[in-house]
């Protein structure tokens, strides 16, 4: 049985005797129910701290587990007043900042057993390098100082390496280290504009980005996109219409449209930023999902621009695994001091440990080997979920087939109401990510995004798109 599982077994069923025993009461030795439940002493060291954690026993080293004290009902709090604490201030303010977490959640929430997840934001653990993390993580440990105060702006040897995965011109002085792409995100709009003011956004876009961009107390003001990505022209007019001085673009394989930006308009969109005094933040977080069949990708933006014009985030997490937040800031010129002392005041630094880890990866032979795989298990799923759509879900348009990321972004007919599908996916036990969150304004259709890196594998995407199917069955005449 798996160990989780046997854990939790466990743990109920010393909870159901609990009532056995009177408050201080000694339960029995772990020895006596490593034999009589025919577990391991790791299970029930385990299964102890679980009731210990919900306050039920209380355990003394050398002197065993008892059951805990009696504890007075606890009193319901009267938390009325936090609605006029958070809203006081509202008035004064020039953009609210309360946000709408719940297109970031969707692709974070474990979905319910059985049901088949689409809406999913990083590699299954299938495609996770389990291995070479466990093993690059383990080596990290046992490095001089792992546990030790890193350099705030982050371990130089790792800068060092992002500043060559970036390219061009970039050094590692150039280069602070984030908690992942999230975070770098987070401070970079935080360092290039202040409450209140506008900022540029492609339309669509990663609805993380917009929920930073509003806790910020920004203005998203969005640029249409088409096949090619962002529009120069309307860029251009945007600028001009609201005086922004922030884009924030994702020119590789963009979330969720998978659009790559082609040389002519990757040039145009520095040139406009740079004539109107603004900034470009480059969301470079897809260039290791590259699929097999992709074309050389084009450099950054960053690697182009001798004029600090661009500040690049990028990060491994996608690439890895979830709880490997390691990312990176790049930028030139004085906006590199801003972005340090935002980053220093919110989080001091990232964990030694995380990043000694990351270090042992991206240098191991495993690291090549793992990016291979992805290329060539992304090109597969993509392959398979775009052809079970066109075979099985004829209604929904499919405007770009992207080389690179972990997703398709489809188009809903008129007649199918988004909310009202993704609720009827759910009861055939399948998820997607609705598409309204990725608009800043009004969205000029429904939209669903289908994950196929979330899922097991092929059969699942094809069970997956046959209970989409089944729900849209539901709903059509």
């Amino acid at each position: 049985m798996h160990e989780r599982s046997s854990v939790a077994e466990l743990a109920e069923s010393l909870k159901a005797e609990l009532d056995r025993y009177s408050p201080g009461g000694k339960l029995p030795s772990s020895r006596a129910l490593v034999e009589r439940y025919r577990v391991s002493p790791v299970t029930v060291t385990r299964a102890l701290a679980r009731l210990a954690a919900e306050g039920l026993v209380v355990t003394r080293p050398g002197a065993g587990a008892f059951k805990a004290g009696t504890r007075p009902p606890a009193t319901a709090g009267d938390t009325s007043w936090q609605e006029l604490a958070l809203s006081a201030d509202a008035a004064a303010e020039l953009v609210p900042r309360a946000v709408d977490a719940s297109g970031v959640l969707v692709t974070l929430a474990a979905p319910p057993s059985g049901v088949i997840e689409f809406n999913g934001g990083y590699l299954h653990p299938s495609l996770q390098p389990e291995r070479a993390l466990s093993a690059a993580l383990a080596r990290a440990g046992r490095r001089p100082g792992a546990w030790g105060r890193p350099p705030t702006d982050g371990l130089t040897d790792l800068r060092e390496w992002f500043a060559r995965e970036i390219g061009g011109g970039v050094t590692g002085a150039e280069v602070l280290i984030t908690a992942g792409g999230q975070s770098a995100l987070t401070t970079a709009l935080r360092a290039l504009a202040a409450p209140g003011t506008p900022v540029l956004v492609e339309s669509p876009t990663y609805p993380g980005m917009l929920a930073v961009a509003r806790a910020a107390g920004l203005r998203p003001v969005p640029v249409p996109t088409d096949a090619d990505g962002l529009r120069p022209d309307l860029l251009e007019a945007a600028f001009r219409a609201t005086g922004a001085r922030v884009l924030v673009c994702q020119p590789l394989f963009q979330n969720p449209t998978g659009a790559l930006l082609p040389p002519d308009r990757r040039r145009e969109a520095v040139r406009i930023a740079r004539a109107a005094g603004a900034f470009v933040v480059e969301d470079d977080f897809a260039r290791r999902l590259v699929h097999e069949d992709a074309a050389p990708l084009p450099p950054t933006l960053a690697a182009d621009d001798p004029d600090g014009v661009v500040v690049h985030v990028c990060s491994l997490t996608k690439i890895t695994s979830a709880s490997l937040r390691v990312g990176a800031l790049a930028a030139r010129g004085p906006v590199l001091e801003r972005l340090r002392a935002i980053q220093v005041v919110d989080s001091f630094f990232v964990p030694r440990p995380l990043q000694e880890a990351a270090l042992e990866l991206v240098g191991s032979p495993a690291w090549p080997r793992h990016l291979r795989t992805v290329s060539q298990e992304l090109k597969a799923r993509r392959d398979t979920l775009a052809a079970a759509v066109a075979l099985r879900l004829p209604e929904l348009s499919l405007p770009h087939m992207p080389s690179g990321g972990h997703h398709l972004w489809l188009r809903l007919p008129d007649t199918l109401p988004e909310a009202a599908l993704l609720a009827a996916a759910l009861r055939a036990g399948v998820t997607a990510a609705p598409g309204r969150p990725y608009f800043c304004a009004e969205p000029p259709a429904g939209h669903i995004r289908l994950s196929f890196a979330g899922v097991a594998g092929p059969t699942e995407i094809a069970e997956g798109v046959r209970r989409l199917r089944t729900a849209m069955d539901e709903l059509l005449p």
